[in-house]
């Protein structure tokens, strides 16, 4: 597991939801992985190694990744999110963009210098929010927005080297954030899956396949994509 060929794969946000089973996907691929986040949990598996992080601390991101004695894949998942209704002193906006967009950039930046040519790869979890827009989250909105645009920049950026950079998109995910939201807007889980064509939410664990396809070595030619997981809701768009 942890010997000399063994990839290397830090998520971020790893410790819970979409992060968790993106981890655990990871590992079953025999990723040694790393869930970086500011908070461990209780139940954590024996095969993922938390490390403390809080990536919107540029210093920290940086001394994070220059100790890795090796990297192969990042999966930019750590977020924030939550209506704006009441952001008097817009704390929540910066906390949003700093979490879900500059968190990403500096793990990103700090990854690019360890990645190796060919075979790196950066998968960044953004949202279908990053595609359109909803008027309570606009923090949200922006970011995720911000964080697709970057993919692209990004994927350009690494080209040369062989690396890519992608997105996933994801819509209605069975997680405690997709639970806030409902709460937010006054509908219920039933409800939101009445909403998905395919008359479902998604599974975290349908997310981490789509990042375990991009890590492999067959999809070495996708770069700069954004990935939609959400039950064909947006394909009317």
């Amino acid at each position: 597991m942890n010997g000399p060929t063994t990839r290397l794969a830090v998520v971020t946000g790893g410790t819970r939801g979409i992060g968790l089973a993106i981890a655990r996907r990871l590992v079953a691929d025999g990723f040694s992985v790393i869930a970086a986040a500011r908070t461990p949990q209780a139940d954590l598996p024996w095969h993922i190694t938390y490390q403390k992080l809080d990536i919107t601390d540029r210093t920290a991101v940086d001394g994070f990744f220059a100790a890795l004695p090796k990297l192969d894949l990042l999966v930019n998942n750590a977020g924030l999110a939550g209506a704006q209704n009441n952001d008097p002193d817009d704390a929540l906006w910066h906390a949003i963009l700093a979490t879900n967009l500059t968190g990403a950039w500096y793990c990103s930046r700090a990854a690019l210098a360890r990645l190796p040519d060919r075979t790196g790869r950066i998968v960044n979890i953004a949202s279908v929010l990053g595609l359109r827009g909803v008027p309570d989250q606009p923090a949200y909105v922006a970011a995720k927005h911000g964080l697709v645009g970057l993919t692209r920049a990004m994927a350009m950026q690494a080209a040369p080297r062989g690396i890519t950079v992608n997105a996933i998109c994801p819509g209605w995910v069975d997680t405690d954030m997709a639970t806030q939201r409902y709460a937010e807007i006054g509908i219920t889980a039933e409800q939101a899956a009445a909403s998905v064509p395919v008359g479902r939410i998604a599974s975290p664990w349908e997310v981490a396949d789509t990042v375990a396809f991009l890590a492999r070595a067959g999809a070495g030619s996708i770069t700069g994509q954004t990935i939609v997981v959400d039950g064909g809701s947006s394909a009317h768009a």
